[in-house]
């Protein structure tokens, strides 16, 4: 199998609360609007608001976005954050955020000497 785009499909209790969070608080890019959706820019791949919840998806998701700053994602959005920066014992800097739902957004920092950012191919 050939994956060629990836998208996270995500049903808010409340559609334009939500959407305002992502574009205003998180500041993601609209990469596309249709009746009952908007589709976010994430990094590498996609975010879809559509549909409706009658209840919050709770820890059933978390997002994991890398971001280059962590003290600066942190100063912006402090009044979102749930859980503070802190070294992880995977050597990654990590801090928690919320949306409107509850679900947990991972905001992640990788130090430059982390293995992860090393090519491991022979």
């Amino acid at each position: 199998m050939e994956v060629l785009a990836s998208r996270v499909l995500l049903h808010p209790v409340d559609m334009q609360r939500s959407i305002e969070f992502y574009r205003d608080v998180l500041g993601l890019a609209i990469a596309r609007e249709f009746p009952g959706g908007t589709v976010f820019f994430m990094g590498g791949g996609f975010l879809e608001l559509s549909g409706n919840a009658t209840a919050p998806a709770g820890g059933a998701i978390a997002f994991w976005l890398q971001v280059r700053d962590l003290a600066a994602a942190h100063h912006e959005l402090a009044a979102h954050v749930v859980r503070e920066p802190r070294q992880e014992p995977w050597g990654l800097h990590e801090m928690w955020i919320a949306d409107p739902d509850g679900t947990r957004i991972v905001l992640v920092q990788i130090p430059e000497d982390h293995p992860i950012r090393r090519d491991s191919r022979p």
